[in-house]
């Protein structure tokens, strides 16, 4: 289906939790639209986590560009600010062929980073950042909240009580330029800006995508995911892969901590939590067009609701 021809250029983005059917939605609407694939996914990026990391089928991947799958070693650590500058790229690259970037991924931070810019805020002082954890220590993460609401109440409403780490971020750099963070934050330039962006985030009832974590993970059991982590525990980890969702639920039972399925039940459960965590980041965005599924939507007739959206702008 053709696009009505604007100045700025586009970029589509398919969010949503994991299992909820981003990576067949994302190539059928691919296909249509003349678009290539870039995973927005923190752990798809690395080498030797297919299973673990639930990658699109080999089938998928024949049928549509995709980039920032598979691409980094095991060992190195990745962020979103190095997301930002590789997607960026791939980004001016699809453009050049005259195509459409379709970012894809369940990311909240790396979507994030990318849409609404970076926050490069280099007020740094350790004597004034030791000092904070030190109130922490002994008067609790609620004492220094307490007084971040009187500093900034935006930053306040924003972070949780007990997340010591932001509070006392934000409390550094208002110490140190005398400026709340969210004020800075707002400066922040990213590809809003500068392109025309249509975020969209799939969703369905938790009953039914409960049931599809619960129905992925048999699946990774049967697909190989216990030898391919026996393969990656062999390995040198970065920080980051070593927090993957699986590797410690397999690692327990290769240990024989516990049974297999009580390793799946494991798995499960904190897939669920992460599909949770992933949702309510992502009602943060009010710009998000959000795609409610019904139980066993088929990936066109979502690609229709998305086009149809799309159309009417």
């Amino acid at each position: 289906m053709p696009f009505k021809k604007k100045r700025k250029k586009e970029i589509i983005f398919i969010l949503g939790p994991t299992g909820v059917g981003k990576s067949e939605t994302a190539v059928y609407l691919a296909k249509i639209i003349g678009a290539e694939i870039i995973s927005c996914d923190s752990m798809q990026i690395y080498k030797g986590l297919k299973i673990i990391s639930a990658h699109p089928k080999v089938g998928l991947l024949k049928r549509v560009k995709h980039h920032l799958l598979g691409v980094i070693p095991l060992s190195s650590e990745y962020n979103a600010s190095l997301f930002r500058k590789d997607a960026l790229k791939k980004i001016k690259d699809i453009h050049k062929k005259g195509r459409i970037p379709l970012v894809v991924g369940g990311t909240g931070l790396y979507s994030s980073i990318l849409i609404d810019g970076i926050f490069q805020c280099k007020a740094q002082d350790k004597r004034i950042r030791d000092k904070f954890y030190r109130i922490a220590l002994s008067k609790g993460s609620k004492y220094l909240h307490d007084r971040l609401k009187r500093r900034d109440p935006l930053a306040a409403k924003k972070i949780h009580f007990n997340d010591t780490r932001r509070i006392v971020r934000a409390l550094e750099v208002f110490e140190i330029t005398g400026k709340p963070i969210t004020l800075l934050q707002s400066k922040r330039r990213g590809l809003r800006d500068k392109y025309d962006i249509k975020v969209f985030c799939l969703n369905m009832p938790k009953d039914e995508l409960y049931n599809r974590i619960n129905n992925r993970v048999e699946k990774m059991f049967k697909s190989g995911l216990v030898s391919e982590v026996k393969g990656v525990l062999n390995k040198k980890l970065s920080k980051t892969v070593s927090s993957v969702i699986g590797l410690k639920e397999v690692e327990g039972f290769l240990r024989g901590e516990y049974s297999k399925d009580e390793a799946k039940e494991a798995l499960k459960l904190n897939t669920r939590h992460y599909a949770k965590r992933q949702l309510t980041w992502f009602r943060k965005d009010k710009s998000i067009v959000w795609i409610n599924l019904s139980a066993n939507q088929k990936p066109k007739d979502t690609v229709k609701q998305i086009l149809s959206y799309i159309e009417r702008q």
